[in-house]
């Protein structure tokens, strides 16, 4: 027999030896059962807290429908063991700098589990061509500050692309009064979180009957915000090291002319061009025009 087949007998008798050793008198009976298991391992439902909160607003658990929604969720995420890992691991590079402008914006440090729900704090498109961490199309990010074209895309700029989600967050916070409500018409559009309100008779998120994406998308939030506040709680031990560290370490460049081609720019400053995109993805050309003689402050890491 090899080494290997040896220890996984010793593992397999040791899991059976302690299985055994904790049954109780009314329990011997299931000793066949534990027995036959291919597949030695122990999976729990996910343990409720008393309560929880949003953006300081309390989460009616005591509904059954409402702790039954939040616990597909926390489920869910919990045991999608690959996705919830490479979302502790980015939030150790993207938390800092949200966090710091939802602060210095005035919207709740919450709202940083909403970039998580929208993108797993990645720059992707989705089937309907929402861009970014913050997800906006095209037409919602102009109209609120940032700059979209062949050249340039500032969805995928962090600092400009929070601070309009901002600015968008609160002013649905204004409209419907209360930043869960704010979250879902993040998700749902505000003509249509609007329309349901009015239709049903309400006026909260957690009693709405919405599509399913909207109806799942607050407690998708919660759940992060469970998970990557506390993710030992949840079995998930990422060392420090092993997360994805800040991208802090860099000068500003500023250019308000035209470049011919960022490859050079790049050689000049001592990188490659696949360097300067990482850390301004918003280049969306080799190359840029720039007739409006506009300044752009580029990102040159520290080597």
């Amino acid at each position: 027999m090899k080494v290997s087949e040896l220890l996984l007998s010793a593992c397999l008798a040791f899991f059976i030896f302690i299985s055994y050793s904790s049954l109780s008198e009314n329990e011997e009976q299931d000793a066949t059962t534990i027995e036959n298991l291919s597949l030695p391992q122990v999976i729990k439902s996910i343990p409720f807290n008393s309560s929880y909160t949003f953006a300081g607003e309390r989460v009616p658990i005591e509904n059954h429908d409402i702790k039954e929604r939040l616990d597909r969720e926390l489920t869910v995420n919990s045991y999608r063991h690959s996705s919830t890992i490479l979302n502790i691991k980015a939030s150790q590079r993207y938390f800092p700098e949200i966090e710091r402008i939802l602060a210095e914006e005035n919207v709740p440090d919450d709202f940083k589990y909403l970039a998580v729900a929208e993108s797993a704090l990645q720059n992707v498109t989705s089937p309907a061509g929402a861009k970014g961490i913050w997800q906006f199309m095209k037409g919602t990010g102009i109209e609120y500050g940032l700059e979209i074209n062949s050249e340039i895309d500032e969805r995928y700029h962090l600092e400009k692309a929070t601070r309009a989600a901002c600015k968008y967050l609160k002013k649905y916070k204004e409209k419907f009064g209360s930043w869960t409500l704010a979250a879902a018409a993040y998700n749902m559009g505000y003509s249509r979180t609007k329309s349901s309100l009015e239709t049903q008779r309400m006026s909260n998120y957690y009693e709405l009957n919405i599509n399913q994406e909207t109806s799942r998308y607050l407690f998708r939030i919660l759940a992060f915000k469970e998970i990557l506040s506390n993710p030992e709680k949840f079995g998930f031990y990422i060392d420090p090291a092993d997360r994805y560290q800040p991208m802090d370490q860099y000068y500003v460049d500023t250019v308000d002319g035209n470049i011919s081609n960022w490859g050079d720019y790049a050689n000049e400053k001592g990188i490659s061009y696949r360097t300067l995109k990482v850390y301004n993805p918003w280049l969306m050309k080799t190359s840029l025009t720039n007739s409006r003689k506009k300044s752009y402050q580029i990102k040159i890491p520290r080597i």
